[in-house]
């Protein structure tokens, strides 16, 4: 085999386990909700293209309010769903639109689009 050949090979390989590491292996360090004066723990998410942030931390037994701000008019951005939490609200462009939820167990939850195509992830510590 040429040397040529082997380079273009071993280039390949390396593309193809960046790829892997990228968009599988890699974790994603979570934003903490901060705690608001009326107790909740509070995040603004901006909807756009997905969400902004996709993972987010909050403490268990304490109450969340996440506050869903949609910058696009994609028809799979219409809807956020929290399926653990039986939350779900409409997202009107240009609105705030909050979702406040009591997360009681400890664990990771998953928050989506009504297609499951924009998803985010919600660690309760």
């Amino acid at each position: 085999m040429s040397p040529d050949k082997i380079a273009v090979i071993v280039g390949g390989l390396a593309a193809i386990a960046l790829i892997v590491w990228f968009f599988w292996l890699v974790k994603k360090p979570g934003v903490r909700a901060t705690r608001s004066a009326g107790g909740y723990q509070e995040l603004m998410v901006l909807v756009k293209g997905g969400y902004t942030p996709d993972v987010i931390v909050v403490e268990r037994g304490k109450p969340v309010r996440l506050n869903f701000v949609r910058a696009e008019s994609s028809a799979c951005s219409e809807m956020v769903l929290l399926p653990d939490f039986k939350k779900s609200a409409q997202l009107p462009e240009g609105e705030t639109v909050p979702v406040e939820f009591l997360p009681d167990t400890p664990g990771e939850y998953e928050f989506q689009c009504q297609m499951g195509m924009l998803r985010g992830k919600l660690i309760v510590e």
